[in-house]
């Protein structure tokens, strides 16, 4: 069985939910990632920020990166989901396209212990599943309507 764990990358850096958007920017850069994790005191994830966030929800608003939290936009987000280190990869996937999820946070008892994203899951899943879960993720989200 592969789990979250075997997959997963480990050594993922947080912010915490009183760090600024301006500092998130800051290691996102030093860091040359597009998403942080953002964590509460003890380590457990409450939210993710993407450099696309920090864009549209920050400057396109005209708020003040060095003065809008972490933890502001970590309220205003959709539920934030998570696996356990032990979860079958068959239900990672599945968590991932049902929800349309490019970034998965993977804890251990509940404190962030890695990160799953597209290109994880490009390094070692075979080309037909990561085009197939591609395809479920980047799909666009159609109202269902009733024929009539």
């Amino acid at each position: 069985m592969t789990t979250a764990q075997s997959i997963m990358r480990s050594q993922v850096q947080c912010i915490g939910i009183r760090d600024s958007m301006a500092a998130a920017a800051q290691r996102m850069r030093q860091l040359d990632v597009g998403a942080l994790p953002i964590c509460d005191g003890e380590g457990h994830p409450v939210g993710i920020v993407t450099d696309r966030d920090i864009v549209v929800k920050v400057l396109g608003t005209g708020a003040n990166p060095k003065t809008t939290m972490a933890g502001e936009l970590a309220q205003g987000a959709d539920q934030l989901y998570t696996v356990d280190v032990g979860a079958d990869l068959d239900d990672v996937l599945a968590l991932m396209e049902q929800h349309q999820i490019r970034r998965l946070p993977v804890v251990d008892e509940g404190v962030l212990a890695g990160i799953i994203t597209e290109a994880d899951l490009a390094r070692h899943l075979p080309q037909n599943t990561v085009g197939e879960f591609v395809e479920a993720v980047c799909a666009p989200h159609l109202p269902v309507t009733e024929e009539v």
